[in-house]
């Protein structure tokens, strides 16, 4: 690898990008702090090594999934006994809210995002019409203007507009809901009564967007049990497109609210593999900085800011070093004490040692990418450790996607290493 010149990071193979393949964004500005982390937390138990699990597609066996003190029924033994038979169109609470009515928040749904809240009420409401109403201010709480991200109180109440139909759903027995519940099958590594782990694959979005059709929220809808108010299992937390690993969903309501109040108090732990630039110095630290959206043109990044700066949020992630690639390359755990949008991509820039394919945040000029790795962000979501909202403990590890895979092996990192990042502490 070289530095210098004028041209662009190269392509895989060796072949160098041009100005053209990519687009150009001004680089994350400078700011906060960092520096190495101090004192040691008790490591937490590392999940057990386990063999393929019968209800689990041939392959190559998931590493470290589980759910502690849980049954896990698999979906093929709770799906495909459904009677084949149409499913109403709507909801009846849907089809009831052809004009504007008033709600009150209940217990149940205290602390639930109004987004959540529209999703659980009307079922089949697609999430463009719950973001277009809240955006124009047709929907107020205690008669005011919210966010799709507010949370909610019970005993408040709600003004919901008149909702536009959902168009008819297709039948339980329809080739695109059996191959569309066949795929989540294939990338699941572990699932109970109450909860659903996804080994979300690089490219998949989260949720429908401009130009979305296809998503993991839009998938899930493959999974909701007979009649009109089985529920449908819903997102607790996102994940980028382009960031491969652990998804963890709610397939109940009360799954939802408990989950949903873990990730707000921050009691969720998360863990995340990345290849970077370069080897961060020290190999183990602490990313202090403030973030803001950036936007620009047709596209938007998180920048660094200033404290006190209009939307500026504070982000703080814990890094380690776990291997290194000829001091050019350097494997990195992540450990976001915050979850903000791009937080572990922009941190990383930040700090100059930007994430190998990073389209959006990879500002080092003139870098030639290492022949034989794919140009595609080398960001996995590896391991998820939450309180179940039974008891016990949710610890689901993922395994690296096939780009990373091959970059490990090219390489020579061995992704059975100790992993430092377990010592870092959960608080920022």
């Amino acid at each position: 690898m070289k530095r210098g010149g004028k041209s662009g990071p190269r392509q895989p193979g060796g072949g160098k990008q041009t100005a053209g393949s990519r687009k150009k964004r001004s680089p994350p500005g400078r700011g906060g702090r960092q520096d190495r982390f101090g004192g040691r937390n008790d490591k937490p138990r590392l999940a057990e090594e386990r063999g393929p699990r019968s209800d689990r597609p041939r392959g190559k066996p998931v590493r470290s999934a589980r759910v502690e003190d849980r049954p896990r029924p698999s979906l093929r033994d709770t799906r495909e006994t459904m009677p084949a038979k149409p499913v109403p169109t709507i909801s009846p609470a849907l089809a009831a809210a052809t004009k504007v009515q008033t709600v009150t928040v209940t217990a149940d749904e205290n602390g639930m995002r109004v987004d959540r809240f529209f999703e659980a009420r009307f079922p089949g409401l697609s999430f463009s019409h719950i973001q277009r109403i809240v955006r124009k201010g047709e929907v107020r709480v205690d008669g005011k203007r919210v966010e799709t991200k507010s949370r909610l109180e019970a005993g408040q109440t709600v003004r919901i507009p008149p909702l536009q139909l959902a168009a008819p759903r297709v039948r339980e027995d329809s080739p695109q809901v059996l191959k569309d519940r066949e795929y989540l099958r294939s990338i699941t590594l572990a699932e109970d009564d109450d909860v659903l782990v996804l080994n979300k694959p690089m490219g998949l979005a989260v949720q429908g967007g401009s130009g979305t059709t296809r998503h993991v929220d839009g998938l899930l809808e493959a999974l909701r049990g007979p009649g009109v108010d089985a529920q449908r299992p819903r997102l607790v937390h996102r994940l980028d497109k382009d960031t491969a690993g652990c998804l963890l969903v709610a397939k109940t309501r009360f799954a939802a609210a408990a989950l949903a109040k873990t990730f707000r108090t921050r009691s969720a732990r998360k863990i995340y593999w990345a290849l970077v630039a370069g080897v961060p110095k020290p190999k183990q630290g602490r990313i202090s900085t403030y973030l803001a959206k950036q936007e620009m043109e047709e596209d938007s990044f998180m920048r660094v800011a200033k404290h006190g700066e209009k939307d500026a949020v504070h982000a703080v992630t814990y890094y380690a070093v776990v291997e290194t690639s000829a001091q050019k390359l350097a494997w990195v755990s992540l450990k976001p004490v915050t979850g903000r949008t791009h937080q572990l991509r922009a941190h990383m820039a930040h700090i100059g040692h930007p994430i190998v394919g990073d389209p959006k945040y990879f500002n080092i000029e003139n870098w030639e990418f290492p022949g034989g790795l794919q140009n595609k962000l080398h960001l996995l979501a590896r391991r998820i450790v939450v309180p179940h909202p039974r008891g016990g403990t949710i610890d689901v590890s993922a395994p690296l996607p096939p780009h990373m895979e091959q970059s490990w092996n090219l390489l020579g990192l061995d992704p059975d290493r100790f992993d430092p990042i377990v010592d870092a502490p959960d608080e920022d």
